[in-house]
């Protein structure tokens, strides 16, 4: 039996604190239309960060992997909404 179709979400990654443990975990799963999203959880459960969809599930694993790799020197943009405008 093939586990990508067995389990509902896969956890496919964890990312650890200094003492080993775990603070983050991307879960892939297939949506209801069949596609590949990922969510980032962190230690309590609370989704922090969803995905697109993707057509395969390798997709959805490059796409998370390109997160890890860029995420830490990306730009920071606040956008402003209508109320804050001045």
């Amino acid at each position: 039996m093939d586990i990508s179709t067995a389990v509902p979400h896969i956890i496919i990654n964890r990312l650890f604190d200094r003492k080993g443990e775990n603070i983050l975990k991307f879960e892939i799963y297939a949506d209801k239309s069949g596609k590949y999203r990922f969510r980032l959880k962190a230690r309590n459960g609370e989704i922090i960060a969803t995905g697109q969809s993707y057509s395969t599930k390798a997709a959805c694993m490059n796409g998370i992997q390109s997160i890890k790799k860029n995420a830490a020197d990306a730009e920071i943009i606040e956008i402003e909404t209508p109320s804050e405008e001045k």
